[in-house]
């Protein structure tokens, strides 16, 4: 029996395998502290989990950002897909510092998120700061420089 696999396709492992390679990667990314951030970022910012949520998960301004931020839930589209996090990268500018970076995306719309994690006396990574990149962008959007 000749196997062949769909057009296209470029994976020799079966799609089973492909699978578990996918959920092993979001368990490992989950132990990062900057992927759990931005994914809690991420619920407060669409309007899925309120505020206070990370009360105990901010210090300094960064609770109060996200009160300013929040309440618009920008990061919740009007087409009411799902975002996620698809991307996050980190920077470790000294000990016990993140600064991170994440790509949110839902259907083909980007939006960029950062923030600023800090370890403290505890071991424990609280949320220093957070921003929110402009308005998202679709790859089909027209360029606004004419």
């Amino acid at each position: 029996m000749n196997r062949t696999r769909p057009a296209g396709r470029h994976d020799q492992r079966g799609p089973a395998a492909a699978a578990a390679a996918a959920l092993t990667r979001a368990r490992a990314r989950q132990h990062k502290p900057h992927y759990w951030f931005a994914d809690r970022l991420l619920a407060v910012l669409s309007g899925r989990r309120p505020v206070h949520w990370m009360l105990g998960h901010t210090v300094g301004e960064a609770y109060e950002q996200l009160i300013h931020l929040a309440p618009g839930a920008p990061l919740c589209p009007a087409d009411r897909l799902a975002p996620v996090v698809r991307h996050c990268g980190e920077f470790h500018p000294g000990p016990g510092v993140i600064e991170a970076f994440a790509r949110i995306g839902w259907g083909e719309r980007v939006t960029a998120m950062a923030f600023r994690l800090e370890q403290g006396p505890d071991l424990r990574w609280r949320c220093a700061a957070v921003e929110l990149g402009g308005s998202p962008v679709a790859p089909t959007d027209p360029d606004p420089r004419g």
